[in-house]
């Protein structure tokens, strides 16, 4: 009966990741429920039944400065599950996006005949097209989140299956701003701004003090106005809370979740989000949003000399057009943003607008993603 079980190793390396991974796992379940799970992740691939071999924020680290801080640890985990994956053959590998740890590893596992999967196309369409090549040598199959990547591989020979967005599937088209707010204790005629400074402890490091300072300048504009802050983890939230401390607004009308992004989301009239998936999340809940970022000034440097689009944020990279402000590095000052973000809150037309090109990406990233990564997945397992 042992001899039938299927084994797959998934490696994951951040709380998006986390969160595909463990639906995808779901998924496939439903067609093969004996499947075996092994490799990183985080506790939601943890709570779909993984065996977890290391924590999934050991690899949470963005940008090149700070991959090369870390580089000798990252290198000895990719080095361990190498070896153990080679001495203990997976059935199939599964990479969940983290392309720089994924690819290597899928490579050396593909050259001895594990067939590889990687979930999320690295973002070749916004730099650094030339990884294709490598990709090709990497994976036995993509799958691609967004429209216009399938063809891309298909050019190049690579098979491809575009399975959409989760998150498109998770996600209602309408959300009822009155009754979160009734469900959050928040009056229904309060203006409230929501606040998503990361998921990384680097990326909270980062911004942490600008947010709340961004804050401080919206309360001049708007003194009655709420801020809702979710923080993914104890240590991002010691973060923001030291970045009140230091700017002298713990008296201030913050109020930090422990998760509840999407709750404070929909409650919000507006969004103060760094660039990630999170701001798919924002535009799938139709909300107006600043998107910004900041990052170390060699790392900022480097990214931006390699960049093929203007924008940033992946609402403007699907739209192919700015619909909403980004706000990057330098630029992204407490009174620039508070701004930004007032004005688009303010603008009912635009918002109105806005809301109608959210909800047709919405409709065209909702393809059942978890049903359709899990069907080209089977056949590596048959």
């Amino acid at each position: 009966m042992t001899q039938n079980i299927k084994t797959i190793a998934i490696v994951a390396g951040e709380a998006s990741g986390d969160l595909l991974g463990s639906i995808l796992m779901t998924a496939i379940r439903q067609a093969k429920p004996e499947v075996r799970f092994i490799g990183i992740g985080g506790p939601k691939m943890q709570a779909a039944g993984m065996e977890i071999f290391f924590p999934l924020e050991k690899l949470a680290v963005r940008g090149y400065v700070e991959v090369l801080r870390h580089y000798r640890e990252i290198a000895g985990i990719r080095r361990s599950l190498r070896e153990r994956f080679l001495a203990h053959p997976p059935d199939l590998f599964i990479g969940v996006d983290a392309p720089d740890f994924n690819l290597d590893l899928e490579r050396a596992l593909k050259a001895h005949g594990i067939p590889t999967v990687h979930y999320v196309s690295p973002s070749i369409w916004a730099w650094r097209g030339e990884r294709i090549h490598k990709i090709k040598r990497a994976v036995s199959h993509i799958l691609a989140l967004f429209p216009f990547e399938a063809p891309i591989y298909q050019h190049a020979g690579v098979p491809v299956t575009y399975v959409g967005h989760p998150l498109a599937d998770m996600l209602p088209e309408q959300t009822d701003r009155a009754v979160m707010r009734e469900q959050m204790r928040i009056r229904p005629d309060a203006r409230v701004f929501a606040l998503l400074p990361g998921s990384r402890q680097s990326e909270v490091q980062q911004l942490a003090a600008t947010f709340v300072e961004t804050a401080k300048r919206i309360l001049q504009q708007c003194p009655q106005a709420q801020f809702l802050v979710p923080l993914v983890t104890r240590e991002t939230r010691k973060l923001f809370e030291h970045a009140l401390w230091q700017q002298d607004a713990q008296q201030l009308s913050f109020t930090l979740l422990f998760g509840h992004a999407h709750d404070a989301m929909i409650a919000a009239d507006g969004v103060l989000v760094a660039s990630g998936t999170a701001t798919l999340e924002v535009a799938l809940l139709k909300r107006p949003m600043v998107i910004t970022y900041k990052m170390p000034w060699l790392t900022y440097r480097l990214m931006r000399s390699m960049r093929y689009q203007p924008y940033v944020g992946l609402p403007n990279i699907l739209a192919g057009r700015f619909v909403v402000p980004e706000i990057i590095q330098d630029d992204a000052t407490p009174e620039n943003l508070a701004q930004a973000l007032m004005n688009a809150v303010n603008n009912k037309p635009a918002v109105a607008a806005l809301e109608q090109t959210f909800g047709e990406m919405h409709r065209s990233l909702r393809q059942d993603t978890a049903h359709k990564a899990a069907q080209a997945i089977l056949p590596f397992l048959a």
